[in-house]
């Protein structure tokens, strides 16, 4: 599944990739530096209903969001694994309790963790496409 799309248009296709994503919680976002990735993920914690402030955890590596919306509740983790180097540091985080936790888990440069993840992930790259527009691939 593919979309081209703007910023602007983001709602609805986060709309779209909710639904098809049937429940799973566990999103992997690939695309290059400046292509989006934190900017979807924004997108998706405030449908989920998070209020808080959401932001790149480039440094602190986790983010954790409550999301309150009529289907449910409970936690968001906004993981950005770029600055990590080996498999030993995500372990280190607790890479693993994160994604056992039941949890939505939206990561950012998930190369380093493939070992880890359940085929049945959502992954995404995200493509920057002439225009300023974006493309969206569910791969």
């Amino acid at each position: 599944m593919e979309w081209i799309y703007q910023e602007k248009d983001l709602a609805t296709i986060v709309e779209q990739l909710m639904v098809s994503a049937n429940g799973k919680k566990i999103f992997l976002f690939t695309g290059e530096i400046g292509a989006g990735k934190t900017t979807l993920i924004k997108q998706l914690c405030r449908h989920l209903g998070a209020t808080d402030e959401i932001s790149s955890p480039t440094y602190s590596i986790v983010n954790e969001y409550a999301y309150d919306n009529p289907l449910g509740h409970g936690l968001i983790y906004h993981l950005d694994l770029y600055r990590l180097n080996k498999i030993e540091e995500a372990l280190h985080i607790g890479i693993e309790e994160y994604l056992d936790s039941g949890h939505y888990c939206f990561i950012e440069w998930p190369e380093l963790i493939e070992v880890l993840i359940d085929s049945s992930a959502i992954r995404i790259k995200i493509d920057i496409q002439p225009l300023s527009d974006r493309k969206i691939s569910i791969l």
